[in-house]
């Protein structure tokens, strides 16, 4: 017979961010519980709202299956005695598995004779069970994290109650002083507490209590809602799918409502308009028919019925005219001062105490962007404009509308920058520094922007390096790794050519030359950030399902180049499957394995070619020195033809030649040569990393 088990964990409301996860992290804990107890089902079921998370688990079988299995003890000639006699050993063995020296066999096992004992195991009830899902209740983590009453257990929330019941059945569970029952709770203010009879009336019993324990469900409505509003006053609703879910999490009963504000306040920009609106007040803006203009109305929903939405639209009203009203203020004060009074402020704003000011990071990036713009080549014009742009591009930071509304740092800067008479490539890049916001976020789309972002990422992190922040673990408070992805994910879309290590030290060398790098060692930790920065592309590239072992081969490679090492992979990944690939690799690897036993200075790699013994190590040495020209400047697409080149000759030379010979000259003279190939091969490549088929 299939069962049917319902588990509510009742709680305090949560943060709106944390439900989602939340919910899936139980079901994840649930699906592996499952798994280890050896019990059958056929879904799991996720509800969730602020004040729950609940699973019910469809198609439990009555208990586990049962075990059958032989288990193996000590060999024969230890379990008897000399007189034949149970030695310690085998009563020792039979008492571990529960049984007595009555219940052994023996059997053969490759020639020899060992203890068997035959186990039957029969499998526990499903009640048995599911009463150890406390503790896959007790042992989820959260972002958030906190104890109430005398307790020590900590949860994002307090547990008020915990429903668990198999079909119509309580199944006990106890967490702290709350011990689970069949009843449940409905709205805080419209519903009352349930008595839930079968787990599969769950949904149903709770709507009755005006509770939508479903949450897509819940997510349609609210979506149906708000486009009923729309239609009905020939609006226009882009509904962000990000707050959608924000205030699906924060409601039971959605019910969708419209408010207006004085049109005085449409002078502002959209972007303080929405920021007010969607980030503050979690309401979903207003565009005419046509998608063109913003309307003085928002549309919101309350966690409640459609009773005395009169009330609640004028308060909603009054709370967003207040924070509209700061920002019109700040927008015509911040108006009354020009640039260059916003950017002297940031002489006595702090980037960091350990590091420097915000106006002198701006005087490092603009060097660095400097740099950084002509290694790309940006043309004379885009240079000017980059350069204006890196001396005032964090001006807004002491604005009084960032100082109110931080989400709009960089948007303030380009609208203000604007206003101020400076040119569009200038604004933009000012908006575009900060981007990406997020692992998978937005990416600069002008040059200009994007040199100016990866200066200024490539800044905090030499910075920050060098004054020993430097993340480790999850602690990561200055977004390092957030900025180092954004580095990679920057020169990958615009496909730049940056060697890290040479590049950085470049930085630090016209930083020094023009008397604004900072009173740190920028030098000693870059080879640190070289590996921080290559973590970022083995993430990436994990994302984009690239095997283990590629990503592994091109990221531990001498090269640096950001750009190199993508392209690198991709054409690993796309020739791999070649007839010819597995012998070529294999080539190319033995020169490596072989040259680790060498260790020359650069300056010692030279081949005397007057100790050539065979035809062999003239043709490789002749071909090596004609595919150096070059090389270390190709793309990885040329660098590989021209590995492609050596495998034949790579072979015939160890066909021919003793590489470890007798005569320490020669022998030397012979790792030299494959010391300059495995360079050659190590800058595509740890092409040992590659498991070769």
């Amino acid at each position: 017979m299939a069962h049917t088990f319902l588990l509510e964990i009742g709680l305090e409301e949560m943060p709106a961010h944390a439900v989602t996860p939340s919910i899936k992290q139980l079901v994840d804990r649930t699906k592996k519980y499952l798994k280890e107890t050896r019990m059958d089902y056929s879904d799991i079921i996720p509800f969730s709202t602020p004040r729950r998370l609940t699973i019910k688990i469809e198609g439990l079988a009555d208990k586990q299956p049962d075990i059958d299995e032989s288990v193996k003890g000590p060999a024969k000639k230890i379990a008897l005695d000399s007189e034949g006699n149970w030695s310690k050993a085998a009563i020792g063995f039979s008492k571990g598995q529960g049984m007595t020296t009555d219940d052994i066999t023996f059997k053969e096992v490759k020639g020899t004779e060992y203890v068997f004992v035959q186990k039957h195991i029969p499998g526990k009830s499903v009640a048995e069970i599911l009463s150890g899902m406390k503790d896959v209740i007790t042992s989820m983590n959260f972002s958030t994290m906190m104890k109430w009453n005398v307790y020590n257990l900590e949860y994002i929330r307090p547990i008020r109650w915990i429903v668990s019941l198999l079909d119509d059945k309580v199944i006990p569970i106890q967490i702290l002083d709350v011990k689970s029952d069949r009843i449940s709770r409905g709205h805080r203010f419209l519903g009352k507490d349930v008595s839930i009879d079968n787990a599969n009336d769950y949904a149903s019993d709770l709507e009755k209590e005006y509770v939508i324990v479903d949450a897509q469900k819940r997510k349609a409505l609210i979506e149906s809602q708000i486009n009923e509003i729309a239609a009905n006053n020939n609006w226009t609703i882009n509904i962000d799918s990000g707050l959608l879910e924000e205030v699906n999490n924060l409601v039971e009963w959605p019910t969708a409502f419209f408010g207006s504000f004085n049109e005085k306040y449409l002078e502002l920009p959209s972007e303080v308009l929405i920021t007010s609106m969607r980030d503050n007040q979690r309401f979903f803006y207003v565009k005419d028919a046509d998608n063109e203009k913003i309307l003085p109305y928002f549309v919101s929903v309350r966690n409640g019925n459609s009773e005395y939405l009169e009330n609640v639209s004028t308060g909603n009203e009054k709370v967003l005219t207040a924070r509209l009203e700061d920002a019109m203020f700040f927008y015509h004060e911040d108006q009354k001062h020009d640039i260059q009074f916003y950017v002297d402020k940031l002489k006595k704003v702090s980037f960091h105490d350990k590091i420097s000011t915000m106006f002198e990071k701006m005087q490092r990036v603009n060097v660095i962007a400097n740099c950084i713009g002509e290694m790309v080549n940006l043309n004379q014009s885009e240079l000017t404009d980059l350069s204006r742009a890196a001396n005032i591009y964090k001006f807004d930071l002491v604005t009084g509308m960032v100082g109110e509304f931080s989400e709009l740092q960089g948007v303030m800067g380009e609208k203000y920058a604007l206003i101020n008479g400076e040119n569009n490539v200038v604004a933009t890049a000012i908006r575009e520094h900060y981007m990406p916001i997020s692992a998978n976020g937005q990416l600069p789309q002008s040059k200009v922007g994007a040199v100016l972002a990866l200066a200024d990422k490539f800044d905090s992190i030499l910075t920050f390096f060098a004054a020993g922040m430097i993340p480790s673990g999850s602690n990561d408070p200055y977004a390092l790794r957030r900025q180092a992805n954004g580095i990679v994910r920057i020169i990958e879309d615009k496909q730049l050519n940056l060697p890290l290590k040479a590049m950085m030290s470049k930085f630090v060398e016209l930083e020094n030359a023009n008397d604004v790098a900072p009173n740190l060692d920028q030098d000693k930790e870059i080879n640190e950030i070289v590996a921080f920065i290559k973590d970022r592309i083995v993430k990436i590239l994990k994302g984009d399902k690239y095997s283990h072992d590629i990503i592994e081969a091109m990221t531990n490679g001498l090269n640096a180049d950001v750009k190199f090492i993508f392209d690198s992979a991709d054409v690993i990944n796309n020739d791999k499957n070649n007839d010819n690939f597995k012998d070529s690799i294999e080539a190319l690897n033995r020169v490596l394995r072989i040259s680790e036993k060498a260790s020359f200075k650069p300056d010692e790699l030279t081949v005397d070619t007057s100790l050539f013994e065979n035809d062999s190590e003239k043709a490789l040495f002749e071909k090596v020195n004609a595919m150096q020209d070059g090389y270390f400047e190709l793309n990885a697409s040329e660098a590989y033809e021209r590995l492609m080149q050596l495998p034949i000759l790579i072979n015939n030379y160890f066909d021919q030649t003793m590489v470890m010979a007798k005569d320490e000259k020669i022998k030397n003279n012979h790792l030299k040569q494959l010391t300059i190939i495995s360079n050659m091969i190590k800058w595509f490549g740890d092409l040992n990393e590659l498991i070769i088929k």
